[in-house]
């Protein structure tokens, strides 16, 4: 028994791209807006494509239009198909960065932006004076959707997050330090681990109020144990946080070492599992180009930095 296409044959390739649009914003203004269409217009589109798909796709909802079961198990094939004819097309051009108008759009925690983009943003200004960049947080859901409709070009993050579904190399390789203020009482000596397990602490918890974590998991293991008193969940607010108290807190060493002036920075009293911060493409841009600069960008970066 053959299958129903999920895609109906000879459908014009701009309403699917108004589909794919329409999915995401669920709303005819602001897909409109994006793709450059009037309120009419744009509505007339989506007759078409419920017309084409017999099926109401977008329905009226209290705010905005709420996707049928139709639409909803649409939107991840048409997302590959639109992402797989832009890298088909991406591939035969020709990519010169000191001409580009292009933006890049990186995710990533902001330990690991402050590490690898910051420099990555240093080099853009000097190679490709005509491109921008964004860094937007790592919390985003559905970032391998985003990235196959080519609305994400890069992911960096520890190895255990990077999605299979991405193409992944090795970026850098991280370890943990400590920082605590300058005239912090335990500052003046090497950390012992009677002291620091006595002392209260400053976690980073990206997703918010989480009192455990790594370090945690490596005092378990001895038999010892810490008070975080503070859960922040951005790795900016710990040298306010700590400006004006006797916390501590343990960050990656790239951070600390930024800090080194304004912070003291001591090395752990235990071991402390490190990490590899990889970098992470979709297949639909593994040949494309202005991507492969882009990547080889960010590792030069990272290697003169």
């Amino acid at each position: 028994m053959t299958s129903i296409p999920v895609i109906p044959p000879r459908l014009d390739l701009n309403l699917l791209v108004s589909l794919d649009v329409l999915l995401a914003e669920r709303n005819v203004t602001r897909a409109g807006q994006r793709l450059g269409l009037s309120q009419p217009a744009l509505s007339a589109q989506l007759k078409q494509l419920r017309e084409a798909f017999a099926d109401p796709l977008l329905i009226p909802a209290a705010r905005g239009m709420t996707p049928t079961a139709r639409a909803e198990a649409l939107r991840a094939p048409l997302r590959q198909l639109l992402g797989e004819l832009q890298g088909l097309v991406a591939s035969g051009r020709r990519f010169d960065p000191a001409t580009a108008q292009q933006t890049f759009r990186i995710v990533a925690s902001d330990a690991i932006h402050n590490a690898a983009s910051a420099p990555l943003a240093a080099r853009l200004a000097r190679e490709a004076p005509g491109c921008r960049l964004a860094l937007m947080a790592a919390d985003l859901r559905g970032v391998v959707e985003l990235m196959a409709a080519g609305e994400i070009d890069l992911m960096l993050a520890a190895r255990p997050s990077m999605p299979a579904a991405l193409h992944a190399r090795p970026l850098y390789d991280e370890q943990f330090l400590c920082v605590m203020r300058r005239e912090h009482p335990a500052a003046a000596e090497p950390l012992d681990l009677d002291r620091f397990c006595a002392l209260d602490h400053v976690l980073v918890s990206p997703s918010g109020g989480g009192f455990h974590g790594t370090v945690d998991e490596a005092l378990a293991a001895l038999g010892r144990s810490r008070r975080v008193a503070i859960s922040v969940n951005s790795f900016m607010l710990v040298p306010a946080v700590l400006a004006g108290s006797d916390l501590i807190a343990t960050v990656p060493a790239r951070l600390a070492r930024a800090w080194g002036q304004t912070l003291a920075v001591l090395a752990p009293p235990c071991d402390v599992a490190g990490f590899s911060v990889l970098m992470g493409w979709h297949p639909r841009a593994h040949a494309d180009p202005a991507q492969l600069w882009l990547r080889e960008a960010l590792s030069a970066s990272l290697r003169t930095a």
